[in-house]
C-alpha cells in the first residue's frame, strides 16, 4: 500500500471569532493510494487554525494553514504505515 499527498489547496478561512490573530480555515487534500495494482483517489477536508503574526502577509498566513493541514496528513499516513 502507498499513499501519496498529491494536491493541497486552501478552501476557506476566517478569522477567529474570539481568540484574536488565529485563523480558522479548511484545506483540501487530495491523496493517491495504490493497493496492489489498484489506484484510488481521496479527497478530504482537513480543518485547521493558525495563529497569525503581526506583519504577516495573507500568502504567509495560507502557507502556515497548508502547511499544518500537510503535517495532519503526514500523521495519518504514518499511522496508517502501522
Amino acid at each position: 500500500m502507498s499513499l501519496e499527498l498529491i494536491d493541497i489547496t486552501l478552501a476557506e478561512r476566517q478569522p477567529h471569532p474570539r481568540i484574536p490573530n488565529r485563523i480558522n480555515g479548511k484545506v483540501n487534500a487530495v491523496l493517491s493510494e495504490t493497493i496492489g495494482a489498484e489506484n484510488l483517489r481521496h479527497e478530504l477536508v482537513v480543518p485547521v487554525w493558525f495563529d497569525a503574526k503581526a506583519g504577516m502577509t495573507d500568502e504567509d498566513i495560507e502557507l502556515g494553514l497548508m502547511v499544518k493541514a500537510a503535517d495532519i496528513v503526514g500523521r495519518l499516513k504514518q499511522r496508517l504505515a502501522t
